[in-house]
């Protein structure tokens, strides 16, 4: 792609690969030069869909090349379509798998039992996901634990488990705001399985929808939100540090008491009782036996706790000054990705605010039917960049990186050099004092000094 100073990853998903082309058109657009996009910048998103990069681009503008991008992405998730693509796996795409013999007697069977199994027909790869588990990682936690453990097993299973960690969280990111993922008929394997294969990927019982859904969702990274990036300087090592420190060691207590503040007493209850129980649960079987609860349970837990904070940093490090609330202003959205492909779209964080409900699929197709809004609301969007490594380069301060990975979209900043963008990323790293807090939210969220 021209304009564009990565070369776009060759594991691009064919709907980032498609979002990315039509934001490239509409910057050429708005800065002037020629809409010269060859064949090879847009991916053909199903075989039986007539490609859109055979289009001639003098011959359909901007907009219409848009429009259609979104039917096409809206036929895609469609079962009734005749191009409608389930997800299969994480790494492949069903439409990149060739061999007749495998798709007509081995996937296309499978694909009918996962539909039979999963709450939307898309998702066959959550099936496939809960099949991966329960016959690795549940069998390697029994055999260490009840059979013969070993040091070369037990790190072993926590490099599997590390591997697993984030398509697992994001799985169960779909499943606690959609209250699950099977059919109503599993409703029973669909409350239960989270109880066992948590712990096993580092999350306590149901630790994650009270702080996210119940929590984060409510405050949106407001100054009441024990996530909050606002009162942090996102670019100091230091303001880091406190601010991973304080999770680590402090969530335990502050996500009961914030929920009594609330008033908000059963919650309260239920967050503080899990995380004791899930905590007393992990002391017994210490006491049993350290070596496979260290291996198993907790370096895990150590580990997302960990991922879970430099992420979150990443996700809402880029606070607008003028309009903080605003989650177009609050939040980023990346394309090009690992996220969207081994972790379920969560690129797309400012359309998940947006509508926290929204279904992991739908990300793609929202960005951009509101593309003009994210446009006017001059929100961030990144390509080439994972949320890590964009909390790893704040750190190192390292803005013209930055700037090189964003996409400008708008003619705003479009047609900003690479240098004035670097200056715009860092003015919304800027900490707020109590003072712009209470201006910007109200004086009742400015602490007293």
């Amino acid at each position: 792609m021209v304009n564009l100073y990565f070369q776009p990853d060759a594991q691009l998903t064919a709907p980032d690969r498609m979002v990315l082309d039509v934001l490239q058109r509409e910057s050429l657009q708005y800065s002037g030069r020629s809409l010269n996009v060859t064949s090879s910048a847009i991916d053909q998103p199903a075989a039986k869909l007539t490609r859109l990069d055979s289009l001639s681009p003098e011959g359909m503008d901007t907009q219409d090349h848009a429009e259609q991008t979104i039917n096409c992405l809206k036929r895609l998730n469609d079962p009734s379509s005749d191009i409608f693509e389930p997800t299969i796996f994480v790494s492949y795409d069903y439409r990149d798998i060739k061999n007749r013999f495998l798709r007509k007697y081995i996937l296309e069977p499978y694909v009918r039992l996962g539909r039979s199994v999963v709450r939307v027909d898309t998702d066959v790869v959550m099936f496939t996901h809960l099949i991966l588990y329960m016959c690795t990682s549940i069998p390697s936690a029994l055999y260490l634990f009840l059979c013969n453990f070993s040091w070369w097993h037990g790190v072993l299973h926590f490099i599997m488990q590390i591997y697993y960690m984030g398509s697992y969280t994001l799985m169960m990111h779909q499943h606690i705001h959609m209250r699950g993922i099977l059919k109503p008929k599993f409703v029973v394997i669909d409350r239960l399985f989270p109880y066992i294969t948590d712990p096993l990927m580092g999350h306590t019982w149901n630790s994650y929808y009270f702080h996210h859904v119940k929590h984060h969702h409510v405050e949106g990274n407001g100054p009441e939100d024990l996530s909050s990036t606002v009162r942090y300087q996102r670019d100091d090592v230091w303001n880091f540090l406190h601010y991973v420190g304080r999770f680590y060691f402090l969530i335990w207590l502050d996500l009961p008491r914030y929920f009594l503040a609330k008033k908000k007493y059963g919650l309260a209850c239920k967050a503080g009782s899990s995380e004791m129980v899930n905590y007393f649960a992990l002391y017994i079987l210490f006491r049993l036996d350290p070596r496979p609860t260290i291996c198993v349970f907790l370096l895990p837990l150590a580990i997302m706790r960990l991922g879970l904070m430099i992420g979150n940093w990443g996700q809402h490090a880029f606070v607008d000054d003028v309009s903080p609330t605003s989650d177009f202003r609050s939040s980023i959205t990346l394309i090009d990705v690992a996220s969207n492909r081994y972790c379920f779209n969560d690129g797309y964080h400012t359309s998940h605010h947006l509508n926290p409900l929204r279904h992991w699929r739908d990300h793609p197709v929202a960005f951009l039917s509101q593309h003009k809004q994210y446009s006017d609301e001059q929100a961030l969007v990144f390509y080439n960049i994972d949320y890590l490594m964009i909390t790893f380069n704040l750190l190192w301060k390292n803005y013209m990186h930055l700037a090189h990975c964003l996409v400008p979209i708008g003619k705003q900043q479009s047609n900003m050099s690479i240098e004035e963008r670097a200056a715009m990323l860092k003015r919304k790293t800027k900490r707020f004092t109590e003072a712009e807090i209470a201006k910007k939210w109200g004086k009742q969220y400015a602490r007293s000094s």
